[in-house]
């Protein structure tokens, strides 16, 4: 039987659930198992796909086009598994489908309610993904905080689930804090004992507790968890701060965790093999070279913004022997003084990333000025690469006030405009070109040296594009659109030969980039960084 595993959090958000996750499931599949994750998000909207990143961090996109929680790209980086939109469960999902189902008359004659209607529709949605994944663990992460009024009828889902699947198939693990004060070197645990007595509260008592520390804890902290928490000292974790994240499930597997969980799940015990992962791990830890990268955005006051891109970047570096440093620019602050430019200068590339609205857009377009005028490397992703376009339609063709209909309505030269087939469009949830999509590339060109292929699939996120009547006049003065559409639709990669590395693309590479595995755009432009800081006349690709 498939087993699940229930991963819950306490004392504050964003205590590492996703990686511990993560890192469960690579502990497992190390061993031979094959696992599936899921993200359970509390949050009454439908999708991310809506949300602010400054309020919810980077959206994440699917091949199948789902709107998802970045946790879900911490799964599919561990793991390298692509999953699907319904990997991601939310609280207004579940409700939609019980509403419709109310409305259409399932339920005619009863009363509508928490328990068990909403139960059983989170906990069909959970064993729907085993079914289709034919997996051996399913692990189902659970957003938020105990305690959190949004998050119970989860649990209480997650809680029946061990009475109807059984002791030997389900296993719950709960990540909390364990603070340090800093006047007295002291591991406090008693927020930690809160979080599971609130936990057994709603009838959840979890059979491992992994302590969230700045350092392994004492084994003084160690016994106190297991005290207070009702669990032998063997089910007792520690995911303490190290050098990347990919380390995480290598430091819970030397203290036992993995051999643990499979002794409690009935699994039978196999050698894990962990030698391909501990040379991801020291080619991230241990680079020859260093590079630093200018990443210019308007969310650049929260890091999780841009997650799977700064993970992306860190890729490539790694296969580049190199560590990746990379400093948030807020766009904005390069249109307050146009002489601010200049402190792109000092670094070995520059990065500008997705986003959406007019604010920072004439600042990320300045970046992009400063970097084509000063043969900088150039990366450009999603509005990126549409900002790319109109800043070469200004300053290189000629087309004074060219801009994007999504900027400017008015502008007298649209050369990024809507998509026609989203001009209809009056909800905004889930209605962008979204997910996986076939792109042809040009034979000979950078992109085809950095793909070595004539042929790729990428993960797409947005409602405008170039505008084809524009196509002549920016290709006529030298900008090059190395990939299209299979039906010469839509361009999807933009270079400039005669510089050092000038790359921009529409579709998002980071979604698919992997430990090991960078993204070609990506590890491109990284090497194009640190074969200009070396002295190299070109790329060496």
């Amino acid at each position: 039987m498939v087993k699940y595993i229930f991963i819950t959090g306490g004392v504050l958000s964003s205590v590492g659930k996703g990686i511990l996750t993560s890192s469960i499931g690579k502990m497992l599949q190390v061993r031979g198992f094959k696992v599936t994750a899921i993200k359970i998000d509390p949050y009454v909207n439908v999708d991310a796909g809506t949300m602010n990143p400054y309020i919810h961090g980077e959206v994440y996109v699917t091949d199948d086009g789902g709107e998802t929680d970045l946790d879900l790209g911490w799964y599919e980086r561990f793991l390298n598994i692509n999953l699907s939109k319904e990997n991601n469960i939310t609280t207004g999902q579940v409700y939609q489908t019980v509403i419709e189902r109310e409305r259409r008359g399932d339920f005619l004659g009863r009363c509508v309610q928490i328990i068990p209607h909403v139960t059983d529709e989170i906990k069909r949605r959970i064993r729907l993904i085993a079914e289709k994944s034919d997996v051996d663990a399913v692990l189902t992460e659970c957003g938020g905080t105990v305690g959190d009024i949004e998050g119970q009828p989860f649990l209480e889902a997650i809680r029946q689930m061990r009475l109807e699947e059984g002791f030997e198939n389900t296993l719950y693990v709960h990540v909390a804090l364990v603070p340090i004060l800093d006047v007295t070197g002291e591991m406090k645990t008693k927020p930690l004992q809160h979080s599971v007595n609130e936990l057994r509260r709603i009838g959840i008592q979890p059979d491992i507790i992994v302590a969230r520390c700045g350092r392994m804890i004492t084994s003084e902290a160690l016994q106190k968890i297991a005290l207070f928490g009702t669990i032998p000292k063997e089910a007792v974790f520690c995911s303490y701060n190290v050098s990347t994240v990919y380390k995480v499930p290598l430091i819970l597997d030397e203290q036992g965790m993995g051999d643990y969980i499979c002794k409690r799940l009935g699994l039978k015990g196999r050698r894990p093999h962990w030698e391909n992962w501990e040379r991801i791990v020291n080619s991230i830890e241990n680079p020859k070279y260093t590079v630093r990268i200018a990443l210019v955005g308007k969310y650049a006051g929260l890091a999780d913004s841009y997650v799977s891109m700064n993970e992306a970047l860190r890729h490539s570096g790694a296969q580049c022997n190199t560590r990746v440093l990379i400093d948030y620019i807020e766009a904005e602050t390069l249109e307050e003084d146009p002489e601010k430019v200049e402190v792109l200068r000092g670094y070995d590339g520059i990065f500008v990333p997705y986003g959406f609205g007019p604010r920072g857009t004439e600042g990320k377009m300045r970046a992009i000025r400063f970097a084509r005028e000063n043969d900088i490397p150039f990366l450009g992703i999603c509005y990126g690469f549409q900002l790319a376009v109109i800043e070469f339609a200004r300053g290189v063709c000629g087309l004074e006030d060219a801009n994007s209909t999504e900027i400017d309505d008015d502008t007298p030269h649209p050369v990024i405009c809507l998509m026609p087939e989203q001009r209809g469009v009056k909800y905004k949830g889930a209605t962008m070109r979204l997910g996986a999509h076939r792109i042809i590339i040009e034979e000979g060109s950078l992109a085809y040296k950095l793909y070595k292929s004539k042929e790729i699939v990428e993960r797409h996120r947005h409602r405008w594009e170039v505008n084809p009547e524009y196509w002549n006049i920016l290709e006529g003065n030298g900008l090059v659109f190395s990939g299209k559409s299979p039906d010469g639709r839509r361009m999807e990669i933009l270079e400039l030969p005669d510089k050092f590395f000038f790359f921009a693309t529409q579709f998002h590479g980071e979604f698919k980039s992997r430990p090991g595995m960078p993204e070609p755009e990506y590890y491109g432009f990284v090497k194009a960084c640190l074969d200009r800081k070396l002295g190299k006349e070109k790329p060496d690709f």
